[in-house]
């Protein structure tokens, strides 16, 4: 519709250098790259959003007041310390820990509406006061292709993810650390046959979250088209 803007969706990512990416020239490998996968951009505009790529080296609250959607996108374990326990199985990234809980604070107070993917959900548990298994390997599925469906997750009913999903589907499932203790104020909504947690949802809040890796799928997943709408609904009040 003419004059209607799309919904703007933060997508933080994680940092490399150029010598970690291959193909880059030798002379260039002392330099940063952001990245995250072009995949989570793919299906924010499929599903009728425009993704904003949130550098490292901004003050996160500077962006708060641009976004109407966070997507916390998956990469590297939480920092155990950020929820009391010593490192024992967690590749961390605590610069980027620190960012995206400042973003995850401030969308919370803008009451901007947050999915959580893979690590994202497992940031929005530790934010909440949970914590972490910290190796689970039969979980980090990379021997097979990452769109494969591995194993069948349940929803709760009356839940967002029943909403857009019905009782159940299978999921791909690329992570090796799940929820162990549950924040306050969040509900498990989704769990796969063996008791994990597959998603959670935070009571009274647009902040939905899964363990799968719903940007790897081959269609859009609806919880694209979720945050897009909730989104769209925050922008016109």
């Amino acid at each position: 519709m003419a004059g209607v803007r799309a919904p703007l969706i933060g997508l933080p990512g994680r940092r490399k250098t150029g010598g970690q990416i291959e193909g880059f020239p030798p002379s260039l490998h002392h330099l940063e790259i952001d990245i995250y996968l072009a995949s989570y951009a793919q299906d924010v505009i499929d599903a009728g959003g425009l993704p904003l790529n949130l550098p490292l080296d901004v003050d996160p609250r500077r962006f708060i007041e641009h976004l109407d959607g966070l997507i916390l996108t998956g990469g590297a374990d939480i920092a155990p310390e950020q929820y009391g326990q010593e490192n024992t199985a967690s590749e961390v990234d605590e610069q980027r820990d620190a960012i995206e809980f400042a973003l995850l604070e401030g969308a919370l107070d803008a009451e901007i509406p947050v999915l959580g993917i893979c690590r994202g959900l497992q940031l929005i548990n530790v934010h909440a006061g949970g914590t972490l298994h910290q190796d689970v390997p039969a979980h980090a599925r990379y021997d097979v292709h990452p769109a494969d469906r591995i194993h069948s997750t349940v929803f709760e009913h009356g839940s967002v993810l029943h909403d857009l999903y019905g009782d159940g589907i299978s999921v791909n499932s690329l992570h090796h650390q799940t929820v162990d203790e549950l924040g306050a104020g969040l509900r498990v909504t989704a769990r796969d046959s063996d008791g994990t947690v597959e998603g959670i949802e935070f009571q009274g809040r647009d902040v939905v979250a899964v363990q799968w890796h719903p940007e790897m799928t081959e269609e859009v997943e609806p919880v694209f088209g979720w945050i897009i709408d909730r989104a769209t609904a925050r922008m016109k009040n």
